[in-house]
């Protein structure tokens, strides 16, 4: 009986403990479960302050709601868009509205009801925010993610995050204005124009363009000075910007003391001419200094569409009458008028053909090889574009690319060819010829997207073909329209690896000292220098002279233009490295090319 009480008082004390151990045990890991709890929520305290840190000097604007639409958390930029107040937290965001569609709602009916939890991050772009504290239209794209707003991920919370694009819209429109006069510059002119051609089916009206050039202006600079001079163009963008509102046409200031007046909805030339007499008459007594008063004139070149020009020549025919007006006097008025040798294409029909050919595979790329002067072995080509029209036949390039450029298709057709010359290179690759190094012409439109750089480094990886195989070739005219601009992108270029080369060296208005600021592997001469060498003395000495310039700035020269043994011997002699013209070969196509190669 003793024994078994013992035994029993023996159980329960091995139960007492057991269950004061357990208990112990949990104290001890609940404690510690608070203390990891305590020491993970500071890390994410810590995590989300230095987050919060780095929100609060970013550009966009962030904010963070709760599953109930509250204000968890908004940064400082937010808080200056929306005006948000200090005590901010828990709000609901019912006064600011944005316009996503068509209708102005508020911006948390715009949460609620576009946005999906199941996709990753949603983009509206195009949109348009009214805060209620500043009233003011914003243009905005507008980001919806979400994430969770607790460490035990019950409750979601959605991430908006909105850009403001009116810096971005200022540079835009910046981008578009003469930064003189601040009147629209001739890229704003080619838009304009480009929407004006595809209105013209909805009526029949005549539209004029009118050049005009402010005769002997550098002469007046040199006499006036810089500042003065600069007042001159001020004051008369400003005479033209008034008499373009008072008469209904458009004004552009296109490039240094050239302006362009686009009348729209005239009768006859009879009307322009009126217009520009008016002009005429008042620049002549226009600008005074002192006492003395100076005597302008202005040299205007005329265009008119249906009368004599098509469209996409319009702007072209308007330089060229102005040319021709300079050479005839100062103050000389010419209307272009069309010449009975030029072709008879209907212009705005190639240029809606032009859409389809790329699909339709009517492009091709022709090669010219580009052969090594000493051993005349093929080591390099050309990549030229042609357009085999089922209606036309074989178009020449001369006819087209100045439709593209004018229109940006130029910059579609650039795509194409750089993917075609990279798919080529790779076969080349592949069925073991030679390797060798395919040139490309790179228009200013291709450069001026901004995105050429990052497309080119993208085609290369995509077809797994190496950057020294490809060179772009650039004009000494475009490098120098945007000399800044150009350098840095050539630059970016050169860093991929590619080659650069300028071309038609010799012909345009570039001093020597910015060779040294374009990145160029290659010179190549100009056609038009060459044509004459063997029998002018003058221009074997300027040829002599661009080739030893070339190679003391460590590029080397290419002579295209080649079409004889008398022209390849000289330029032999003089140091050319490599040779490019119809001695060798003419552009054909590729089947054709790899036998060269072979």
């Amino acid at each position: 009986m003793l024994q078994s009480l013992y035994t029993l008082f023996f159980t329960e004390y091995i139960l007492i403990i057991v269950t004061i151990l357990i208990l112990f045990l949990i104290v001890v890991l609940f404690y510690r479960y608070q203390k990891q709890k305590k020491s993970l929520q500071q890390f994410i305290d810590i995590k989300l302050q230095t987050y919060k840190n780095i929100f609060d000097i970013a550009e966009e604007s962030i904010l963070i709601l709760s599953d109930k639409n509250m204000i968890l958390y908004a940064n400082k930029q937010m808080i200056t868009l929306l005006g948000l107040k200090k005590a901010f937290v828990n709000t609901v965001l019912d006064q600011t509205q944005i316009k996503v569609t068509k209708e102005w709602e508020p911006l948390t009916k715009v949460i609620q009801e576009k946005h999906d939890l199941s996709v990753k991050i949603q983009i509206f772009p195009n949109s348009i925010l009214l805060p209620e504290v500043s009233q003011e239209e914003i243009p905005v794209t507008l980001y919806l993610s979400n994430s969770y707003e607790d460490i035990e991920f019950k409750k979601q919370c959605t991430i908006v995050t909105i850009i403001d694009l009116r810096k971005e819209k200022e540079k835009e429109l910046l981008s578009h204005q003469h930064k003189l006069t601040k009147l629209p510059n001739q890229a704003q002119c080619i838009k304009d124009l480009n929407a004006l051609y595809s209105k013209l089916h909805l009526g029949e009206y005549k539209i004029a363009l009118v050049m005009m050039n402010i005769d002997n202006f550098s002469t007046i600079r040199s006499i006036v000075g810089y500042e003065q001079s600069n007042i001159i163009l001020i004051k008369f963008a400003k005479y033209l910007d008034d008499l373009a509102k008072e008469l209904s046409f458009s004004v552009y200031h296109t490039a240094h003391n050239n302006f362009l007046l686009a009348i729209t909805h005239i009768d006859s030339l009879t009307d322009v001419i009126s217009i520009v007499n008016q002009i005429q008459n008042r620049l002549m007594s226009f600008y005074q200094m002192e006492n003395s008063k100076l005597h302008l004139t202005a040299s205007v070149g005329i265009s008119m569409y249906p009368d004599n020009s098509t469209t996409f020549y319009l702007l072209d025919n308007a330089y060229k009458a102005l040319a021709q007006a300079e050479k005839n006097g100062l103050g000389r008025i010419e209307i272009y008028k069309s010449n009975s040798t030029e072709h008879d294409y209907d212009e705005l029909k190639l240029y809606n053909d032009m859409h389809q050919a790329l699909d339709k595979n009517e492009f091709e790329v022709f090669y010219q090889p580009i052969v090594e002067s000493v051993t005349q072995e093929v080591v390099a080509a050309e990549a030229l574009i042609r357009w085999n029209h089922p209606e036309h036949g074989m178009i020449g390039p001369y006819i087209f690319i100045p439709i593209m450029e004018k229109t940006g298709f130029i910059v579609e057709l650039g795509e194409y060819v750089l993917e075609e010359v990279l798919k080529q290179q790779k076969r080349w690759e592949l069925f073991k010829f030679k390797q060798i190094e395919v040139s490309i012409n790179l228009s200013l439109l291709e450069l001026e997207t901004g995105k050429f750089v990052e497309y080119v480094n993208q085609q290369l990886n995509k077809h797994q073909v190496s950057p020294s195989l490809i060179k772009f070739e650039i004009t000494e005219g475009i490098a120098m329209i945007s000399e800044e601009q150009t350098s840095r992108q050539l630059l970016e270029l050169k860093e991929l690896g590619v080659s650069i080369s300028l071309d038609d060296f010799g012909t345009g208005y570039t001093s020597f000292s910015y060779l040294k600021k374009i990145p160029a592997n290659m010179l190549k001469i100009d056609r038009s220098l060459v044509m004459n060498i063997v029998e002018n003395e003058e221009d074997q000495r300027i040829v002599k002279a661009m080739i030893d310039l070339g190679h003391h700035l460590g590029m080397k020269i290419t002579v295209e233009g080649i079409e004889d043994e008398k022209m390849f011997n000289m330029l032999l002699n003089f140091g050319a490295d490599f040779i490019q013209g119809y001695y060798f070969s003419k552009p054909i196509p590729v089947f054709e090319f790899q036998k060269l190669l072979r």
